[in-house]
């Protein structure tokens, strides 16, 4: 199966942790742009996380020759599911921030499976979108990639 990992860059160890199991298990991946070149050694991760802080993800974004959007939607295209790594954020177990909301749009309107590593967060006043995540019928894997099927 090729799987399209849709995560925020900041949780890159946890991105390249999941890819590398899900290559062991033969499945193809795909990773966020920034996650791909920190994994090739053209950026490091801290170098990464500093611009971010610095100069913040629209700086980093507009300094690439990349349109972030068509290329996630080309990816999934040609994927046979996504897998988004919602992992703890901002203080919100489970956050889907909202470029992961988008890719999880552009999966489901392709007919492809979205899978959630964890549960779907809680509603609040900065999860408010949360009967949009719903209504995109995800599978829960509850932290178990072995439920990819």
């Amino acid at each position: 199966m090729i799987i399209t990992i849709c995560a925020s860059v900041d949780a890159t160890p946890k991105i390249i942790e999941i890819k590398h199991i899900l290559e062991q298990k033969g499945h193809k991946t795909n990773i966020p742009y920034y996650t791909n070149k920190i994994l090739k050694g053209e950026i490091t991760y801290e170098d990464y996380m500093k611009q971010k802080e610095q100069s913040g993800d629209t700086a980093l974004r507009v300094s690439q020759d990349v349109d972030f959007f068509d290329r996630y939607w080309n990816l999934i295209k040609n994927s046979d599911a996504i897998l988004v790594l919602n992992e703890k954020k901002k203080g919100i177990e489970g956050y889907i921030g909202g470029n992961t909301l988008i890719e999880m749009g552009f999966a489901y309107v392709l007919k492809k499976k979205i899978f959630l590593l964890n549960p779907i967060p809680e509603r609040s006043e900065r999860m408010h979108y949360v009967d949009e995540i719903i209504d995109l019928k995800p599978i829960i894997l509850h932290g178990d990639i072995n439920k990819i099927i």
